[in-house]
């Protein structure tokens, strides 16, 4: 089975999120890397996601900025997503990616009825 890494580096468009959403992802070049207002990062390592949040997180919130610092050291690629607008919906989205992995792309390019169906 391929870690997660390897998956993201040569495939992944999306990010399941453990509700099963799908999210629209960017990878960033871990070498100059600068956090975005209205977004939202994934800090990966080698087997697991070690940090999500916004520069929202790191300025309320100490604990967070400890576990960024942390994870930027481990990073073994970081991912960037839109952020929701209401601090709610942005805090929900930061739980659900923090338990996800890279969707599967086979996945989705075989079921675009069942998300015709949807809409």
């Amino acid at each position: 089975m391929p870690d997660s890494d390897a998956i993201l580096a040569d495939r992944a468009t999306s990010w399941q999120g453990v509700s099963g959403r799908l999210y629209g992802i960017v990878l960033e070049c871990v070498d100059g890397f600068t956090l975005r207002e209205n977004h939202l990062y994934i800090i990966a390592g080698a087997k697991s996601v070690l940090w999500v949040g916004s520069t929202a997180e790191l300025v309320a919130d100490p604990l967070s900025r400890t576990r960024f610092r942390q994870a930027l050291s481990a990073t073994e690629s970081i991912i960037r997503l839109m952020a929701p607008t209401e601090e709610a919906d942005r805090l929900s989205t930061i739980v659900d990616l923090e338990g996800g992995a890279p969707a599967p792309t086979t996945t989705a390019a075989a079921a675009p009825s069942s998300s015709a169906q949807a809409a």
